[in-house]
């Protein structure tokens, strides 16, 4: 057993300085996948990728963690998960704010995430992945560590346990469909 998964495992159990051990042996590779998103961004956003990891980290296992975990692959995808949800309540803001006219929100305590596509394309992104998640789990998972967390279909097919080759075609049908998904064709 590794140690990660040992870890993980204490955390499930309710082991509270579990997750003070776990942190330093996931942190750079947290950090990576919230870089990797990020990069894509258009320069001068004002999200950093710690603040990024750092609301991940606080759903996987801060006071009211979002789930328990199958071992390190699983843990990772529920970071790209609480990654990709982050993201997605921020568009929610954002469109939101866009209605209350020339106010503006300033905040010094949270850092406000940025997603170079508009508000209104992550929100259909996100309801044209649920009903993706209907159809096939497993490509909508990919859909969400390769967009949102910014993987690689390596790093995603040994996410998900696949091989490169069924990610790849899982990806390429993926495409397809969110295209049509979001075109509103039949």
């Amino acid at each position: 057993m590794s140690d990660a998964t040992r870890i993980l495992t204490a955390i499930d159990q309710g082991d509270p300085k579990a997750a003070e051990e776990l942190l330093p042996l996931v942190y750079q590779e947290l950090r990576q996948l919230a870089s990797r998103k990020l990069s894509r961004e258009t320069p001068g956003q004002t999200l950093q990728t710690t603040a990024l990891v750092h609301e991940a980290w606080l759903r996987l296992v801060g006071p009211r963690p979002d789930g328990k975990w199958n071992g390190p692959a699983h843990f990772y995808a529920a970071a790209a998960e609480a990654m990709r949800r982050i993201l997605i309540e921020n568009a929610r803001r954002k469109k939101a704010q866009k209605r209350a006219g020339n106010l503006q929100r300033v905040d010094f305590d949270k850092v406000e995430l940025a997603v170079n596509e508009p508000p209104d394309e992550v929100l259909a992104l996100d309801e044209a992945l649920k009903k993706l998640a209907e159809k096939d789990v497993k490509k909508a998972e990919l859909v969400k560590l390769r967009f949102f967390a910014g993987l690689t279909t390596d790093q995603a097919a040994e996410m998900l346990g696949v091989s490169v080759a069924t990610a790849e075609r899982h990806w390429a049908y993926a495409r397809a469909w969110l295209y049509k998904e979001l075109r509103g064709e039949e």
